[in-house]
C-alpha cells in the first residue's frame, strides 16, 4: 500500500497553546496534505500528552483537580486544530484509558518480556519542567537553562530500561541513514548525544506521582512521563486494542521542535528496537520561534496566542506566514509587522493580483472562457512549471517548506513578468498570441494553486473556484474553463 503516517509530538497541557504549536502543527499539516494529493492514504496523528508532576503541579495552581485541568487545556489543543484548518485524522489524550493506555501496557511488557527493564535506585538532578532527569553539565548557574529552575535532588528506586544496551545499533541506524533525520546537521548531534547516553529511568514511586499510568502488576510504581507519551504514536493507530496500526506503521514523519530531539531520537526508537517494532523513518525537527528577537515568556507578556492572531488575520495568511517566513530548520522570528509586510507584499500584490488580472483579462478579451489546450502554452513557461515542480518536491521531501514556498512565488513572479511582457489587455481579441499568453499565465495559476493546496487549502480552492476548475491537473489538458468573479483573495491590509 502507497501510505504515509506523519505525527506532531504530543502536546504538554500545562499550558494553553502558543505560536510554536502552531508552526508545528502547520508544518505537520502539510506534509499530510502533500502526500494525500500525491494520493497516498495518509494518516495524520496529533494530541496532547497530560501526565506528569508538572501537570499535577499546574493542576494545583490554578486550584483544579488533574483530570479537570487536563479537559480544558486538552479541549484548547483540539480547538486549535479546528482554527488552523488541520486535516488531523485523530487527535489522541494520554489520559484517554481505551485508546492509550492498552498501547502504553502493551509496549510496556514488551519491553519487560525483551530483559530491557530492572529495578534499580537512582540519585540526580530532576528537571519538572522537563519531566526529565538532567546532568549537572546541563546546568548554567545551577539552573535549567530551558526552564530557568533549579532542578530537585531525587532518590528513588524506580524500573530502568536498557539503553545502553541499544547505542551501537542506534549510531549505526543514523549513519547509513535507516532512520533519516533532517536537517542533516542534527545527525552529529544525535550521535554525540548517543555516545553520552546511559540506562534511563522509566517509572516514579507512586507516591511521588500520583498522576500517571500504574506500571502493570506493580502498584507502586508510575510509568515514567516519556515511556507513557511516546506510545501514542502507535496507540493513535490502534496498537494494543487491534491490528490496525499495522496499516499504517512505521511513521513516514515524525514532526517536532528541536528539545525534544532527544527523546525521539534516542529513547523512543530504543524502545521500539527493545519491543521487536519498526522504526520510524525520518524524523523532522525544527527549530524555536522567537517574538520580535525575543524568547516568547509570560514575564514579558509576548506569548502569541495562534487563535487570536488567525481571529485578526484569517488562517491561510497565518499558515502561509509561518511557512514561508520561518525556516523550516532553523530558529525563527515572528512578528506582526512582518506578517502584514508578507500580506500585502507576497499575498496581495503578487499572488491575489495576478489571479485578479487573468481573470479580467479572460473575461474582457475572451469572453470569459478559455479552452486549454497544450498548443496554446508557451514551452518556455512549461519548462519554468516542470522545474519548479522538481524543486517544490524535492524541498518538501527534504523538510524544507519554506523553499517550497520560495519556489511557488518564483513561478508567480514570472507569471506576472509574463503578462507584463506580452501585454493581452493592449491587443486585439482576435490577436494571434492572445490564447497563447492568457492559457500559458492560467497554466501557471492553476499549477501554483496545486502547489499551494497543501499550505493554503482555502486560498487553493478559491483559486480553482476562479476558473472553473479543481487539483485534478491530469484533467486540465482539453478543458473548458469559465471565469466566475470573486472577491479579492488577499485585500491589502492598511
Amino acid at each position: 500500500m502507497d501510505k504515509f503516517y506523519v505525527t506532531t509530538p504530543i502536546f504538554y497541557v500545562n499550558d494553553k497553546p502558543h505560536i510554536g504549536h502552531a508552526f508545528t502543527c502547520i508544518a505537520a499539516d502539510v506534509l499530510a496534505r502533500y502526500n494525500r494529493l500525491l494520493g497516498k492514504e495518509t494518516f495524520f496523528l496529533t494530541g496532547t500528552d497530560e501526565h506528569g508532576a508538572k501537570i499535577a503541579r499546574a493542576a494545583e495552581k490554578s486550584g483544579m483537580e488533574p483530570a479537570q485541568f487536563t479537559d480544558k487545556i486538552s479541549g484548547k489543543f483540539k480547538d486549535l486544530t479546528k482554527v488552523l484548518n488541520l486535516s488531523n485524522d485523530f487527535f489522541i489524550r494520554t489520559t484517554d484509558k481505551e485508546i492509550h493506555w492498552q498501547g502504553v501496557f502493551k509496549i510496556w511488557n514488551s519491553i519487560k518480556a525483551s530483559g530491557d527493564l530492572y529495578m534499580g535506585e537512582y540519585e540526580g538532578l530532576y528537571c519538572v519542567g522537563h519531566e526529565a532527569f538532567i546532568k549537572k553539565s546541563d546546568l548554567k548557574n545551577g539552573v535549567c537553562p530551558d526552564h530557568q529552575t533549579e532542578p530537585e535532588k531525587i532518590k528513588e528506586e524506580n524500573y530502568f530500561f536498557r539503553l545502553s544496551k541499544y547505542k551501537d545499533e542506534l549510531k549505526k541506524l543514523y549513519q547509513d541513514e535507516v532512520i533519516k533525520i533532517k536537517p542533516q546537521s542534527r545527525v552529529n548531534e544525535v550521535i554525540a548525544m548517543l555516545e553520552e547516553s546511559e540506562d534511563v529511568s522509566f517509572s516514579r514511586p507512586s507516591k511521588d506521582l500520583k498522576w500517571g499510568i500504574t506500571v502493570p502488576g506493580d502498584d507502586t510504581q508510575k510509568i515514567y512521563v516519556w515511556a507513557d507519551a511516546l506510545t501514542n504514536y502507535l496507540s493513535g493507530i490502534g496498537y494494543g486494542r487491534n491490528e490496525d496500526w499495522r496499516k499504517f506503521w512505521p511513521a513516514d514523519a515524525q514532526v517536532m521542535a528541536k528539545d525534544i530531539l532527544r527523546f525521539h531520537a534516542i529513547i523512543w526508537p530504543a524502545m521500539l528496537l527493545s519491543a521487536g517494532l519498526d522504526l520510524p523513518k525520518a524524523l523532522f525537527v525544527h527549530g524555536f520561534l522567537t517574538v520580535d528577537g525575543q524568547k516568547m515568556s509570560k514575564t514579558i507578556g509576548n506569548v502569541v496566542d495562534p487563535s487570536e492572531l488567525v481571529k485578526k488575520y484569517g488562517v491561510d495568511p497565518v499558515r502561509y506566514f509561518l511557512m514561508r517566513e520561518v525556516s523550516s530548520a532553523d530558529d525563527g522570528d515572528f512578528s506582526e509587522k512582518k506578517l502584514e509586510e508578507r500580506h500585502n507584499g507576497d499575498l496581495a500584490n503578487n499572488l491575489g493580483n495576478l489571479v485578479s488580472r487573468t481573470a479580467k483579462l479572460i473575461e474582457t478579451k475572451a469572453s470569459g472562457e478559455i479552452n486549454f489546450e497544450e498548443k496554446f502554452i508557451d514551452l518556455e513557461a512549461k519548462k519554468k512549471v516542470e522545474d519548479t515542480t522538481e524543486k517544490f518536491d524535492d524541498a518538501i521531501d527534504n523538510f524544507r517548506l519554506h523553499e517550497a514556498l520560495a519556489n511557488v512565488w518564483e513561478l508567480l513572479a514570472y507569471a506576472n513578468s509574463f503578462l507584463d511582457f506580452h501585454k493581452p489587455w493592449a491587443k486585439d481579441e482576435d490577436a494571434e498570441d492572445l490564447l497563447l499568453t492568457l492559457t500559458t499565465v492560467l497554466g501557471i495559476i492553476l499549477n501554483a494553486a496545486w502547489f499551494l493546496k497543501p499550505f493554503m487549502p482555502e486560498t487553493s480552492d478559491k483559486i480553482f473556484e476562479t476558473f472553473g476548475a479543481d487539483e485534478d491537473y491530469k484533467s486540465w489538458i482539453g478543458r473548458k474553463f469559465v471565469v466566475k468573479k470573486v472577491e479579492p483573495l488577499f485585500p491589502r491590509l492598511k
